[in-house]
């Protein structure tokens, strides 16, 4: 009989958030979350999209200009898996796997929530400013930073340039 190794609760979980962020329409940077409790129960799963009942068709997916610009109308995955969470349910010391470092609009709904730990797959905007204020934010708040490094899955996620 052959003996299978089992995978690790966070190989288990960034599988997941990978998995996700397969879902999202967007052209360039695909983002996946699950959000976790402290006994390793999923939570929540999210990915970045368009706002529900909003016809996606009308908006642009592009980096564009103006109202032409994605960045005013996507939902990011770690905020849309923080709204995914059912009436009643609590964040409180969850552990949130998400393929792409937090920005700062989602650091804050992450505090205010009461996750406790992200655990990330990419960080590729570090150098950017506001992905710069949300480390701050997150550290200020005891929010624990781990970084994934994939390899254990033989993960292959593509990096696209956003």
């Amino acid at each position: 009989m052959k003996k299978y190794d089992n995978i690790s609760w966070d190989e288990y979980f960034m599988g997941m958030a990978v998995l996700s962020a397969l879902r999202s329409k967007d052209p360039n940077t695909k983002v996946g979350a699950v959000i976790v409790s402290p006994d390793n129960k999923v939570i929540s799963i999210g990915y970045n999209g368009m706002p529900r009942l909003v016809d996606e068709e009308q908006l642009s997916w592009n980096k564009g200009e103006g109202l032409d610009s994605k960045y005013l109308y996507v939902c990011h995955a770690e905020f849309n898996a923080i709204l995914n969470v059912q009436v009643g349910g609590t964040l409180k010391g969850a552990t949130l796997y998400v393929t792409l470092f937090p920005c700062n609009e989602c650091a804050k709904a992450v505090i205010q929530t009461g996750i406790k730990e992200i655990v990330y797959l990419d960080d590729k905007y570090a150098t950017q400013i506001n992905f710069q204020a949300s480390r701050k934010m997150l550290e200020l708040a005891g929010v624990k930073l781990r970084h994934f490094d994939g390899q254990s899955l033989d993960i292959k996620v593509k990096k696209n340039d956003n």
